[in-house]
């Protein structure tokens, strides 16, 4: 074993000024509580809040802070997120840092919250990072988690740990939460889920071992969150299957079957039917009273699936 260890950092985010300065004392108390630790986690848009408007033009010198605090104490760190703006476009972006104080990768949250977070534009680079003599770490944000395909390519390119801020403060933690233990289980990978306080969230971070366990879950107050990982753990199951069974990763790479959804042949009419993304309305009647799913597909027949399969194999 190669000993990690990993904290995450719940805690409140205000919407209306920086938070950038409670966020480095953050740092400076984890690293005297818990010197041992060699990697920190911020939730979502933790710097600035939720608001773009809140957010600078120019984040080079909020970096900086995070570099020269990443070079002081010897760690990495992923500060949570923060809104950047490309040309006309707003994208929510997370960088990583290492204990040189570099800036060593990027990314963007592929799925924003629509249609909630309706002027965000989406990502579309995965990005996986090595942690020398350590292993291999994918990052992810918030809503894209939902989407198990983001997890599975993040897997796919080799990732043993997902790192996954979030900022969500709505009734839907719950579901999350069970998302988290479901994706650590079908991917066989740590997941550190990340949530704020206040206008930061509604809390309840999770750190997930790789057989689905629940290694630590957070309340609703301030928390440093220090996990030390066993990534021999994570390439043990992988190989033998979680609990010495399921080998997830090598049945899907050694599956027979194709999934015409993700070609450009499958038939979109059912998908195309359930309406434009938009924001719900009050006594809105969307989606009562539609057409089944046979209104808009051809009929299904039990028994020809191999027909289908091949009309649509890639």
């Amino acid at each position: 074993m190669t000993p990690f260890a990993i904290a995450g950092v719940q805690m409140h985010v205000a919407a209306t000024h920086e938070n950038v300065s409670a966020m480095t004392q953050k740092i400076d108390l984890a690293m005297v509580r818990f010197p041992w630790v060699q990697m920190l986690l911020f939730s979502e848009l933790a710097p600035f809040g939720p608001l773009p408007t809140n957010h600078p033009e120019n984040l080079d010198a909020v970096h900086w802070a995070f570099q020269e605090k990443a070079r002081q104490h010897n760690i990495w760190i992923i500060p949570g997120s923060m809104f950047v703006r490309e040309g006309d476009h707003l994208f929510n972006e997370s960088v990583v840092i290492n204990p040189q104080g570099e800036i060593v990768g990027r990314y963007r949250k592929m799925f924003p919250f629509a249609p909630y977070e309706h002027a965000v534009t989406g990502g579309d680079q995965f990005l996986v990072f090595d942690v020398p003599d350590v292993g291999r770490f994918g990052l992810s944000i918030c809503y894209d988690i939902w989407f198990p395909e983001t997890t599975r390519q993040l897997s796919a390119m080799g990732a043993e740990i997902l790192l996954h801020p979030v900022l969500t403060a709505t009734i839907d933690r719950d579901i999350e939460l069970a998302i988290a233990r479901s994706t650590a289980a079908m991917f066989q990978c740590y997941v550190f889920d990340i949530n704020g306080l206040d206008t930061g969230g509604t809390g309840r971070s999770c750190v997930i071992g790789p057989s689905g366990n629940v290694i630590y879950q957070a309340a609703g107050q301030e928390e440093i969150i220090p996990i030390e990982v066993d990534l021999d753990m994570v390439r043990r199951q992988r190989a033998t299957g979680l609990r010495g069974l399921g080998q997830t990763l090598k049945s899907f790479r050694d599956r027979n079957c194709t999934f015409p959804v993700y070609s450009e042949q499958y038939d979109p009419r059912y998908l195309d039917s359930l309406g434009v993304l938009t924001m719900p309305v009050q006594g809105t009647r969307e989606g009562i009273g539609v057409p089944p799913p046979a209104s808009f597909l051809e009929p299904h027949v039990p028994g020809n699936e191999h027909l289908t399969a091949e009309k649509t194999k890639i």
